[in-house]
């Protein structure tokens, strides 16, 4: 039980990342993906692009949760990742079913599927 005792002092004492840090990287993942969705067109671009944009969200909430030594921001991760794998399945299945009709993956021929 000491040995863990001083392993976890050990652990405290060392020198931690600053937050800033972590949101610095948080901001470049968002803004990566951000000019991923605004300038690509293949609609398996955009849809990556969303899950770096998740990610970076992420990050911001872990990091956050970590400054404040709460479980919360845990929390809404695993929810953020529940719904991220949802909406990756659910974009998958629609861009291979307009894949099929169209034979086109271009985000600007999505936007006439009336015809």
């Amino acid at each position: 039980m000491d040995n863990l005792t001083s392993l976890v002092a050990e652990a405290a004492n060392q020198p931690s990342i600053p937050l800033s840090w972590y949101l610095y990287v948080a901001l470049a993942l968002f803004a990566i993906g951000a000019i991923g969705v605004m300038v690509r067109r293949n609609a398996l671009t955009v849809l990556m692009s969303v899950e770096i944009m998740l990610n970076a969200v992420n990050l911001s909430f872990l990091a956050f949760a970590r400054f404040h030594n709460d479980m919360n921001g845990h929390l809404v991760t695993f929810f953020v990742i529940a719904v991220a794998a949802a909406e990756a399945a659910v974009g998958l299945a629609l861009v291979l079913g307009i894949f099929r009709h169209k034979k086109v993956v271009n985000v600007d021929t999505m936007s006439a599927l009336r015809n």
